[in-house]
């Protein structure tokens, strides 16, 4: 997608007793990256996400993951000589605070790489102010495929506009075709009525899937767009009911979402609602005062707690008491606060066992080399820093929760 004040970095930074050098911290005055089992340099990864607001149990989730990845390495001294610490800060989902977050981070010399964000349309607004300033950006959750292959990705002319750019979620070039070919070919939807909320996430999904729709032979029997914030959709709800469509694709975020799939039911539509990841919340369910049985949600990778791969992180994750749940992009979070440490890594060992005065440029350049296997699956990225994991899966509400019925791996 898919979506406080800065915190002190560290307690001893918000004292001043630290003497800041180009790229960390350091406790005195010897050998920053001193080994010994002295001083070790202060990394920080930079959280941006919706930590209040509508949006904030995914921001929270995110936030905490990354937290979890931090203390993960620190505990298993996974860079040695490196001391890792996360710098959370909230955008409310809001493009400018978004842009105003990037410029703070930017300005601690000590992060280098962000974790965030949760919206496409705040990505749009930091990804300049990184680049500009060589930080590596990790998203867990942007799905816009322009945000990494360019403004022109539509024509086939794919041109990554930012090298510092890199997500582990997969774009909605795939989740809108997956969408539409499981609503043509599983649900077997003839005729469909979309929505989108005009946002960058939902607009862009809603027209991915349109397209794919209509070249399986489906029909899209009306159109429409609701307005963010807003809760009466009731006018759109009869528009669909009056269309003859036998179900609905939204482009949005679950808010808006769960309200609309409900006045749909209302106004005497009994035809399920889908939409992308940025409804895939039990917020989405919870805002619907009609059963939304029946309503289908896709989201990027395969469920959390039926990956092998993902048991450690989920029993780290409970015992470390977080008080909200990693949510949806818990584990792609991981991955890409876990990305970010290898590639500090990488840095640090390509320096002699120190991290280098050009950090930031040296982290950008190794994330393009990292691979691993991370909670979510294998972790790379390709030449336009999109994650190589294209795996989906399709979630329905079932008794009033989400449950999956279909998982794959995306073939062109």
């Amino acid at each position: 997608m898919k979506h406080r004040s800065f915190l002190l970095l560290t307690t001893a930074l918000a004292t001043g007793a630290l003497t800041l050098t180009a790229c960390g911290s350091r406790d005195d005055g010897k050998d920053s990256n001193d080994n010994g089992g002295g001083s070790k340099t202060t990394v920080v990864i930079g959280v941006d996400a919706p930590l209040t607001g509508s949006l904030s149990a995914l921001g929270q989730g995110i936030k905490n993951s990354v937290d979890l990845a931090a203390k993960t390495a620190n505990k298993n001294n996974e860079v040695k000589g490196v001391t890792f610490t996360t710098g959370p800060l909230d955008d409310q989902a809001v493009p400018g605070t978004g842009q105003q977050n990037a410029t703070k981070l930017v300005a601690d010399k000590n992060v280098l790489g962000v974790v965030g964000p949760l919206n496409s349309g705040v990505a749009q607004s930091m990804q300049g102010v990184f680049a500009k300033a060589g930080l590596t950006e990790v998203s867990p959750a942007n799905t816009n495929p322009a945000l990494s292959q360019g403004d022109n990705w539509a024509k086939g002319e794919k041109n990554r506009p930012f090298k510092t750019y890199f997500r582990t979620a997969t774009t909605d070039v795939i989740q809108g075709r997956f969408a539409a070919q499981y609503y043509h070919n599983d649900a077997k939807k003839q005729k469909v009525f979309v929505v989108d909320d005009k946002q960058t996430y939902g607009a862009g999904l809603a027209t991915i899937f349109t397209q794919e729709f209509k070249r399986l032979g489906g029909e899209v029997v009306g159109t429409d767009h609701l307005t963010v914030k807003e809760t009466d959709f009731s006018g759109i709800a009869n528009k669909i009911k009056n269309s003859g469509a036998d179900s609905v694709y939204f482009g949005g975020q679950f808010p808006e979402g769960g309200l609309l799939s409900d006045q749909v039911k209302k106004a005497g539509a009994h035809i399920p609602l889908m939409g992308g990841d940025g409804i895939y919340d039990p917020g989405f369910i919870s805002a619907s005062g009609e059963s939304n049985d029946g309503d289908l949600g896709t989201s990027v990778g395969y469920p959390v707690e039926q990956l092998p791969s993902a048991q450690t992180f989920v029993k780290n994750y409970q015992a470390a008491g977080y008080k909200d749940p990693y949510a949806a992009y818990g584990g792609y979070s991981y991955d890409a606060a876990w990305a970010i440490i290898q590639a500090v890594k990488k840095a640090v060992e390509d320096n002699n066992g120190k991290l280098p005065s050009n950090a930031r440029a040296a982290v950008v350049d190794a994330m393009s080399k990292i691979s691993f296997d991370g909670v979510t699956g294998k972790v790379s990225f390709d030449q336009y820093g999109d994650t190589t994991n294209k795996q989906l899966t399709v979630y329905q509400v079932v008794g009033g929760v989400w449950k999956s019925v279909k998982s794959a791996t995306f073939q062109d």
